[in-house]
């Protein structure tokens, strides 16, 4: 594997240009990684994303901050030449976060990304992002982010079971501009995210909410219930139209908790998920 050192954050405002002329085409997924030596925390960026997604002000990071230095990453090797799929043309389905120990303002890291595990889908194709933040030699913070490009499927899906909401435990309200509040702070302005007109020329029929922002938003509750040492994994299920009341539910299991998030009045599952010690 070739590995690419970057010197700074990837420009996010030019890799959407570039994503938006991509088209996709390769049969592999491109042999690099990527990696900038150096990353800094800007403590006002933690601040104003821990706003955005309901986190306390702490000196230790959210276990989803990450994502927003690496993403930038992401996009960078899903739109090189070669790459099999357009990156607008993709759906994030499941992402899973380890944290290894709490993260801290001041502290230099390393980060990492790498594509992997290219494999057929019932609806399509769907590959991995690997990202890694290391201090030194220890890997502190790692991720897997799995994205689904729709096409002809390896196998037709099954039945669907009838749905049943669980009890909510809480009931979440959000505005319709949590989209274009959580791009300010990520960088992510997919234009399913920012606006009604620009989701619809997506066959949105509103603007949705962020995945990762519907992920922190839920880890932001269990704030002062976890262990130094832990991993959050959930499957994004059907999105958010904006704005939005949905109701979210967690409960204890045998290794940590679940929870998931559902429309408020229809039994339309949007995100479940599951917290467990390593």
């Amino acid at each position: 594997m070739t590995v690419r050192e970057l010197s700074s954050a990837p420009n996010l405002a030019s890799l959407y240009a570039k994503a938006l002329l991509s088209r996709g085409g390769g049969t592999t997924l491109p042999d690099i990684e990527l990696v900038r030596p150096e990353v800094v925390v800007d403590p006002a960026h933690v601040a104003a994303y821990a706003d955005v997604c309901g986190f306390r002000y702490s000196d230790e990071l959210p276990a989803t901050y990450p994502h927003m230095l690496v993403f930038g990453m992401q996009m960078s090797l899903m739109t090189e030449p070669g790459f099999p799929f357009p990156l607008l043309g993709l759906v994030h389905v499941e992402n899973r976060i380890t944290q290894r120990r709490p993260l801290r303002l001041g502290e230099t890291f390393s980060a990492r990304v790498r594509a992997a595990n290219l494999r057929p889908h019932e609806k399509g194709r769907q590959l991995d992002l690997v990202s890694e933040l290391r201090v030194g030699e220890e890997t502190v913070w790692s991720a897997v982010s799995t994205y689904l490009r729709r096409g002809e499927g390896s196998s037709p899906a099954g039945p669907r079971a009838a749905l049943t909401p669980p009890s909510p435990t809480g009931l979440w309200h959000i505005p319709g501009d949590i989209g274009r509040r959580y791009a300010e702070v990520s960088g992510d302005r997919n234009p399913i995210h920012l606006h009604p007109l620009t989701a619809r020329m997506f066959g949105f029929p509103k603007a949705i909410a962020h995945g990762m922002w519907t992920k922190a938003h839920a880890l932001a509750s269990f704030e002062g219930r976890l262990p130094p040492a832990f991993s959050v994994e959930v499957r994004f299920k059907q999105p958010v139209l904006l704005p939005a009341k949905a109701a979210f539910t967690s409960w204890h299991t045998d290794d940590g908790w679940a929870f998931e998030l559902w429309h408020a009045r229809k039994p339309k599952p949007h995100l479940d998920g599951v917290i467990s010690g390593v």
